[in-house]
This record gives C-alpha cells, structure tokens and sequence, in this order.
C-alpha cells in the first residue's frame, strides 16, 4: 500500500489524492509523505517472489479468519506451511492483547524488519559533518572577514518553508555544491566524499541523526520536505520598443562565452523596498544594487504621477544601477537584459550614460533570464518575501554577494563565480589583448 502511495507521489498528485487512490485517510498519508521528508522510504520495485505480497497477505488473513489451517492457507496460496506458519506468529497484531492477524499491520511489520539501517556516514566521520554543517551554516562575511549578523529569526518550529520570516543568514551552500566541492579540496582523500542525496536525507529523514534538522532553514528554499517549485510569472509594460526587444540582442550574448553581457531585474519587499540584482552571464558573477527610499517616503502625501520615493522608480533605478556598473571595466559591461517591468523605462539614459545597451525579455518568458531568476531564488534565503528590504546597508549587501560569489557552481565546474570573474579580469589586463565593447 505505502509503495503505490509513493509511485503516485511520484507522478506530481497531492498527498490527499494518492490518499483516494490507495484507500487510506489523508491524515495517515500526510504523516507517511512528513516523517519520510517527502522522500519514498522503501524501493517502489514489486519486491521479489520470495517474499511475500501485500495481496497474499491479504488473502492469509481472509483464510485465517475461516478458520482454515496453516496446511490449507498454503496450498491456496502456493507457499510452503512454514512461510505461512512464520507469517502468522511474527507479524500478527499483539495491542489487543491477543494476536489478531491483520494484513496491513502484518505488512507493515514485515517492512519494518527487512530494512537494513547503516549508521550515516555523517555519524561516523567528524570532520566530513562539520565540513558540511560549516558549509551549510556558516557565517556570512565581508571580504575583510568581519561577520554580519543579518536578522534574528524566530525559533525553528518545524514548519515548512516560513516564506514570511526572517531567516538566519548562512553561507548556505547546496548539498550538490558541498559534494562536488568535496573532490576538489580532498582529491586524495576518499573518506571525503559524501553524496547530495545522503545530505538531503540526513537534513529531511525523522532519526537519521547526522545534522540538526534545523538546518534545513539554511538550504535555499527553506524546505523542510521535497515539493516542487511553481514558477513565478512577470507583467508584460508597454514602455518597451522593438529596438530594445530580446531578438535584438546580439547574438555573442547568447553562448556566453564572451564576458560582459549581464542579466538583472529587482527583489521586492514590502512599503515599496526593494534590491537590484545583476548577474554576469558568462561567470555567474552576481552584484546587488542598494535601492534606499528617497528623502520624504512616508512623510509627503503621495502625489498622482509624481515622482516615485520608494528607491525603485525610473530616476532612482537609473542612478544606483549607472553607480553600479560604472564601477566594472568597460569591456565588462556590453547588455543588460531586464524583464519588462517599468523601473527601467529610463534605459535609453542608462546606456547612454554606461555605454550598457538594454534589451527586454519577452512578456512571460522568465526563462530568458535564466542566471537571473536562478540568482534571486538563492537571494530569497537572505531576503524572504514579506520583509521590509530597506534596512540592509550598501555593506550588508556587498556580504550577501560576496557570499554568493563564493560559492561554487556545477556549471562553472565547481569553480566559484568569483574565481571566473577574476579570470576574466586578468585576461582583460594582459597587454595585446582587443577590446569587443
């Protein structure tokens, strides 16, 4: 029964629908899919014909309850008198006082006794746990070294995903990261290797023991259980001109083998708080703008069509992103993609001012910013929604990027954007080499 639960969860239904379908309470299989961190416990292969089904079961307990004898049962269901035998004394229900051979308990008996617990690799080596619980867990740091200690969060309750809460600021590498990176710092090492999955499971699995369960507050989405993501989806402006449209984008940008083509767009927050977020293309290298409220947000009535004072409007955006990029090599600053939302309606200025040409993502189409959308998922573990974006200083941001920039991507081949991007600065400083801008 569990295992035709978990092939159904398997296909992207509802625990309450697998719960129609297998013909159990939906509060019974909301605490299978919790306690199991949303991760099937048991192989959803048939198990093998010397073991004995769930339907043969089954029909052991009818004939059981016949009153038929043990020789009988086993000519029915063409199993030897001893494996029926066996059946009925192990895993017959006993809470009664008296056994009372039922086929699901004696199913889930049967279950509980061939698993094979191994102690976590976690458990047994010391310095591969604190190598992982430091990547997980750790502090968030200028490039100085001085720790920032961003928000206070309110106690870990268990809950899944507190997407309206403060969280505590982490290095908050993924498992995968963690794994990968693992080969690079320990090659000869092997007792340094450990998989993404394994640390998933000693984060989401009730009794695995190895790490803290709070820590799952530190992965990127906050999860505490397995559930797929919805995407989120951008409003269409009309400010956008077929100049400056995605298909005008040159076609270098595209293949990202050529550095200086970034991607951006703004994390919101509420009264009108908000950050700019800016990734290379080619290295992954991520900059945050720091988008303050103007002088008088708050105190001056708001004025229909006047000008915006929440840090995010067309003059603002404009000057903290021009401050922004005005900051990188020139070679380093060829296009800006951005979705279509109206903070940007002043580009024309912009590229005038940085040399930066702007083009816009089609209405709808977040996947046309993929570095970008990726990046402001990672930056929600900073930033939840629901929180006032304000209060984080230029500095505090410089931290969170420095930290983001640190951390090593599959797509990068382990290496950290901050090691790609310095390796496209080098090679803008030997002599000979051509500028493209």
């Amino acid at each position: 029964m569990q295992r035709d639960f978990w092939r159904l969860i398997a296909t992207g239904i509802t625990t309450v629908e697998a719960a129609g379908e297998v013909g159990v309470s939906w509060p019974v299989t909301s605490r299978w899919f919790r306690h199991a961190g949303g991760m099937a416990p048991l192989s959803l292969d048939e198990p093998a014909g010397r073991y004995l089904s769930f339907a043969e079961r089954e029909e052991i307990a009818l004939l059981n309850a016949q009153g038929r004898g043990v020789r009988e049962i086993a000519r029915e269901i063409g199993r030897d008198p001893g494996t029926v035998s066996r059946e009925l004394r192990r895993n017959a229900a006993t809470r009664s006082g008296k056994q009372v051979y039922r086929a699901v308990v004696a199913q889930w008996k049967a279950q509980q006794a061939a698993k094979r617990p191994k102690t976590a690799k976690l458990v047994n080596n010391d310095q591969l746990r604190e190598y992982v619980q430091d990547r997980l867990a750790g502090n968030v740091r200028r490039p100085d070294g001085t720790i920032v200690s961003g928000p206070t969060p309110p106690p870990w309750k268990g809950l899944n995903k507190p997407h309206r809460q403060d969280r505590r600021w982490s290095t908050a590498w993924s498992p995968e990261q963690i794994a990968q990176r693992l080969k690079v710092e320990f090659p000869d090492d092997e007792s340094m290797r450990i998989s993404h999955e394994a640390i998933y499971q000693s984060l989401f699995i009730e009794g695995r023991g190895a790490l803290k369960r709070e820590l799952v507050t530190c992965l990127r989405t906050g999860r505490a259980l397995r559930e797929p993501r919805a995407r989120s989806r951008n409003k269409a402006q009309g400010h956008v001109t077929a100049d400056v449209v995605l298909s005008e984008r040159p076609a270098e940008a595209e293949d990202r083998a050529i550095p200086g083509h970034w991607e951006g767009d703004l994390i919101i927050g509420t009264g009108r708080s908000a950050i700019g977020t800016l990734v290379e293309r080619s290295s992954r290298s991520t900059l945050l703008v720091h988008l303050p409220r103007m002088e008088g947000w708050g105190e001056k009535p708001y004025v229909k069509n006047g000008p915006s004072l929440g840090g995010y409007g067309a003059v603002a955006m404009n000057a903290a992103l021009t401050a922004s990029m005005t900051k990188l090599p020139e070679q380093l600053r060829k296009t800006l993609t951005w979705d279509r939302g109206k903070e940007l309606s002043g580009h024309a200025l912009f590229a005038l001012q940085t040399g930066t040409r702007v083009f816009f993502a089609d209405p709808h189409s977040p996947w046309q910013r993929p570095s970008n959308e990726n990046t402001n998922g990672l930056l929600r573990q900073y930033f939840p929604k629901g929180t006032d974006l304000s209060r984080w200083s230029a500095e505090d941001l410089e931290a969170v990027a420095h930290a983001l920039n640190n951390r090593p991507r599959k797509i990068l081949g382990w290496k950290t954007p901050a090691e790609v991007f310095e390796d496209q600065l080098r090679s803008l400083q030997q002599p000979g080499v051509a500028s493209t801008g």
